[in-house]
């Protein structure tokens, strides 16, 4: 149970700092999902937004950033 509690409060603490990174990229008009390479088409009704290329950054940020975690633990 107490390998339990810990990773809950490393969860939630992560999802804490990746909040406060979302805000301050707002505030800083970082342009995050509006990218080249975002594909976005607005019909008459519809309107369809696939975030290609913020995908791939932020899937490439986050490979990294495991990595180096991983390699920390060892």
């Amino acid at each position: 149970m107490g390998d339990l509690g810990r990773m809950l409060i490393f969860i939630g603490g992560l999802l804490l700092v990746i909040g406060i990174v979302v805000i301050l990229a707002g505030k800083a008009n970082l342009p995050l999902g509006r990218l080249p390479g975002d594909i976005v088409y607005r019909g008459k009704n519809t309107t369809f937004y696939f975030p290609l290329a913020t995908s791939i950054l932020l899937s490439a940020i986050l490979s990294l950033v495991l990595y180096v975690v991983n390699r920390m633990r060892r």
